[in-house]
């Protein structure tokens, strides 16, 4: 047994010192030189330094074209600031702010009368045996026709609270989002729908009918819109003025189906994302951005310090 285990011991020591010369003939036969490739990353130095001023800045303006309504020409040119017109797309801040209208929205008048408050006698209706019918009570008994309701609505108040800074912000989310997708057509301001003279001149001769004049206004304002490509086959669309006017309002009140018209006290931001498109006068735009940009201007006053300023929009380029 010891002379078998001595051989076995051998011939390992034997294979190990075989194993060991083939590693050094490995190790000294070197791959030439002319093989060896270089990629293009490889080739190319690492920059030894970093330039502070290098990095990239987003942009603080972005260009906002002003067209001529309804030909769909284009006026001028103006800049406008990032901070109000490519903002990014934030769903739960959009999502916040039509909740809280929706819930605001909401009259919470739904009242029911409980027993107590039902009209009649409080007698109770029969005896309570002998009659061989079922037990009961008052007339005003939930049980019966014409009693009272158990837990039914009472008058309340379903509104729900928002901070003014989010809610400003949801408004200039939804216009961003609508500059982001060429959905935001602005207008020279008084938008107003031009009608041909010889329909006006048969309006002041009184040959028209009213109900003439409503069917005239709805096929040339639906006219008008498919030119545009702002009509029912392009998702309709929403004009915003300042002040209501006559034969834009009456126009596309007779076809709710390609649009709508809507004055800026009633805008909200829901209204800003249901249409396909919306075409908004310029002052009306102004006016929304700067009445919801709290979040923007600091109202704190601090002595001998420089408050912040609201970014400038409405700077024009070309005209």
């Amino acid at each position: 047994m010891a002379g078998r285990g001595v051989r076995s011991l051998n011939e390992a020591f034997r294979g190990l010192s075989l194993s060991s010369q083939t590693c050094r003939e490995a190790a000294s036969h070197r791959i030439p030189q002319s093989t060896i490739t270089r990629s293009m990353a490889t080739e190319v130095p690492l920059p030894t330094s970093v330039d502070a001023h290098s990095h990239w800045r987003p942009a603080t303006t972005v260009p906002l074209t002003i067209f001529n309504f309804p030909s769909f020409e284009p006026a001028r040119l103006e800049s406008w600031s990032a901070k109000h017109l490519h903002l990014p797309l934030r769903r739960d801040i959009l999502h916040l702010a039509v909740v809280y209208e929706g819930d605001n929205t909401r009259q919470g008048t739904a009242s029911t009368k409980t027993r107590w408050e039902v009209a009649g006698s409080h007698k109770k209706m029969r005896p309570q045996k002998g009659t061989g019918r079922a037990r009961v009570g008052t007339r005003q008994s939930p049980i019966l026709r014409g009693g009272g309701k158990t837990f039914g609505p009472r008058p309340r108040d379903f509104g729900t609270k928002i901070t003014r800074k989010v809610y400003d912000l949801a408004w200039r989310t939804a216009l961003s989002y609508r500059y982001r997708r060429a959905e935001l057509v602005v207008c020279q301001d008084g938008m107003e729908l031009p009608l041909p003279a010889e329909f006006e001149a048969l309006v002041e001769a009184g040959q028209l009918q009213d109900e003439l004049q409503r069917s005239f206004k709805a096929r040339w304002v639906s006219q008008v819109l498919d030119a545009n490509e702002w009509g029912r086959r392009n998702g309709r669309s929403t004009f915003i003025t300042t002040t209501p006017r006559d034969n834009l309002f009456e126009a596309l009140g007779e076809v709710p189906n390609y649009g709508r018209a809507l004055d800026i006290e009633d805008v909200d931001v829901k209204d800003l994302l249901e249409t396909g498109r919306l075409v908004v006068e310029r002052a009306a735009l102004k006016e929304m951005i700067e009445s919801h940009q709290s979040d923007l201007v600091a109202k704190v006053f601090v002595a001998n310090a420089a408050l912040p300023k609201a970014p400038e929009s409405g700077k024009i380029l070309v005209e």
